[in-house]
């Protein structure tokens, strides 16, 4: 090809690569070896035939008879800078040389026009990705991903999916898991082979026993090195079966566009994790295969109760005085049927703490939380019932619902169904379904008590208290209260809350009203760090699926908890997320603190030591603000709030008053 056909891309100025040196440049995507030597310019492929090593990161020496090489920094395999042979001529070992010209001081490098790009096996495994329903992707690209990232990065440039580089993958498995308990949809989250994929192991762990659908997508060292050892070569299939309902590693000859689909119907069918091992070598290699998606492969989820479980359950509530229910996350994506049923029977309806916000606490028939993180209100609806109507929950300890009440359990989930002792009726069927069945069939009995105006007077009664809880303070920091006080009054309705755990997250469940908030958080794992990446998952999410569009995303986490993937703060700047994080310091792991005391222990190395939050996030690019003072807290809140970019409130708390 002569230098008219050829694409000339500068590199640089002369001046940048003085005599007898080498540097790597990048020619549109070609990696290439510049050297100056002898008053002449060479350039060659930069990857030593060897194992790869980088030559522009090499030397010039001088062989025999005063002959030029460039050595690679490796294990010293020598070239040709002009013709790419190495000593002795072996071509089979050489390197692909490109023509260089000198410019008016500038180097310019001839590339044969750039061919179409090849269609590969994760260009295929993409697509399918994208028709099941896939639209956000949270990683790390690394040396063993790139082909799969290439294939992402193509689908981003074309506006079919969005891709969030974090700064740790463990930010991308938490995100990844909150996007799917907000949206019901996968998410997924790519990463490196070895430690990269390892990293995701703890988010993947919080999405799977709270039942959120996620993809897993890990590199893996090239299939001939499998085994012996190699750099990150690790057993990924065996370190994820445990976190994973399905798991697969992606070879030459699979049915790859399968593999994916199977991989996207366990993690929505199942609600769990989904993993894909894809091996460096297999993912740039050449595909024909069609892309595939949902249709025909996914049936209806709507499963009635049997006529004999309606006909019990509705005898059972129509001779209830005191009927309550207790919704559950279970019941997250059917909460209108849920309270249209409440409606009818006048019942009050209580939550567990995952369930939190699925009705509003101004709603006439919410009873707020129940358990440790929950109110007196709740507590006392329990204790007096002469019914329980649990739908969607999973009678955890912490919630603590009384096993020795008459029990109405509806889960479509048969294992759920009386799993850790009997209930009175244990009822198969989809909750909404069952809601809807018993709105028609069930009749509030003509002796039930009226427990809404009850229950209006019990939330009269604790919001006296928790104001006068405000005498509390001394000057060891603000009332957790205060902070809740504040954020309910001015959170908006629609706003997507993502908590962390610790003292913070029981004040939350405790003081903040709800109105309509969604609530996301680490359930049944309880693991530190969740909030902020759990943000940014969600805060995704408003992006890609209309139902979320527009809403504010609120993070709250103590100290302990942001300090876990603080450096995420910056990826939220990086992509303008409309993030406001609520950070209650009170330079400890506050909860730790209380159980050392609880169980006589002496309080031992739960004590941090804390930057400035504030000045931290306003370092990153974000609106940091430090409070100190209990009646600066609306102002500093609202603030954060009105600011469109990302945001913290550093809020300096009393770690006793929680």
């Amino acid at each position: 090809m002569t230098a008219d056909n050829l694409e000339w891309i500068n590199v640089g100025h002369a001046d940048d690569l003085p005599e007898g040196r080498v540097k790597t440049v990048t020619a549109r995507d070609v990696s290439l070896c510049l050297s100056h030597f002898e008053g002449q310019w060479a350039a060659m492929d930069n990857h030593c035939p060897h194992q790869g090593g980088p030559l522009g990161e090499g030397s010039i020496e001088q062989g025999v008879e005063g002959k030029c090489w460039i050595r690679c920094p490796w294990h010293g395999w020598d070239f040709d800078p002009l013709t790419g042979a190495p000593p002795g001529g072996h071509k089979d070992t050489g390197q692909k040389t490109y023509p260089v010209e000198i410019r008016d001081d500038e180097v310019f490098i001839g590339l044969e026009p750039e061919p179409e790009r090849a269609r590969t096996v994760t260009d295929a495994m993409t697509e399918t990705m994208i028709n099941w329903g896939v639209r956000s992707v949270f990683g790390m690209v690394g040396h063993s991903n790139l082909g799969l990232a290439d294939s992402i990065r193509i689908a981003a440039r074309d506006g079919k999916l969005s891709y969030y580089g974090i700064r740790h993958e463990g930010a991308a498995a938490f995100a990844a898991s909150a996007y799917g308990k907000l949206t019901g949809q996968p998410a997924a989250c790519i990463t490196i082979a070895g430690p990269g994929a390892t990293n995701l192991l703890t988010g993947m762990w919080d999405a799977k026993v709270d039942r959120a659908p996620v993809l897993a997508l890990t590199g893996q060292v090239q299939t001939q090195v499998f085994g012996p050892g190699a750099f990150q070569d690790i057993d990924l299939k065996s370190a994820f079966d445990a976190v994973s309902r399905f798991s697969q590693t992606v070879l030459s000859t699979s049915k790859h566009t399968e593999l994916m689909s199977l991989a996207c119907k366990n993690a929505i069918v199942e609600r769990d994790v989904a993993h894909l091992i894809f091996p460096d070598d297999v993912q740039t290699q050449p595909s024909k295969a069609k892309p595939r998606g949902p249709k025909g492969r996914l049936g209806d989820t709507a499963i009635k109760p049997s006529d004999a479980d309606v006909e019990a359950a509705a005898e059972m509530i129509n001779a209830a005085k005191r009927p309550i229910i207790i919704m559950g996350h279970g019941a997250v994506h059917v909460r209108d049927a849920v309270i249209a049923f409440a409606e009818k029977l006048g019942a009050p309806v209580l939550t567990t703490f995952k369930a939190k916000g699925l009705i509003a606490d101004t709603h006439p028939n919410a009873a707020g939380v129940l358990g440790r993180s929950g109110t007196p209100i709740a507590s006392w609806f329990v204790a007096t019932s002469d019914l329980v109507i649990t739908l969607g929950t999973s009678f955890s300890n912490h919630t603590g619902i009384e096993p020795s009440k008459r029990i109405i359990q509806v889960d479509f989930e048969r294992m759920q169904l009386g799993k850790f002792h009997r209930v009175t009726l244990p009822v198969w069927g989809e909750i909404g379904e069952f809601c809807k069945i018993m709105a028609q069939t069930a009749e509030k009995s003509p002796d039930a008590e009226d427990q809404i105006s009850e229950l209006a007077e019990r939330w009269a009664i604790w919001r006296t208290e928790k104001q006068s809880r405000l005498a509390e303070e001394k000057d060891n920091g603000i009332h957790s209260f205060a902070v809740f006080d504040a954020l309910t009054k001015l959170c908006p309705a629609d706003a997507i809350i993502a908590v962390d755990v610790g003292n913070n997250t029981y004040s939350f469940g405790r003081y903040f009203e709800t109105c309509g908030q969604r609530v996301l958080m680490s359930g049944y794992l309880g693991s530190i760090g969740f909030g902020l990446p759990a943000a940014i998952g969600a805060w995704a999410a408003t992006r890609d699926l209309e139902a979320f569009e527009g809403r504010k995303v609120v993070s709250i986490s103590g100290d302990g908890g942001f300090g876990q993937y603080a450096m995420e703060f910056t990826t939220a700047v990086k992509y303008g997320m409309d993030i406001t994080h609520i950070l209650l310091n009170n330079g400890q792991l506050g909860k730790i603190s209380k159980e050392q005391q609880a169980g006589h222990w002496p309080v031992w190395e739960t004590q941090l030591s804390n930057p400035s939050f504030a000045a931290f996030a306003r370092l990153c690019g974000g609106h940091g603000t430090r409070v100190t003072e209990t009646e600066a807290l609306e102002k500093a809140i609202s603030e954060a709030l009105d600011h469109k970019g990302p945001s913290l409130v550093e809020i300096m708390t009393d770690p006793e008053l929680v």
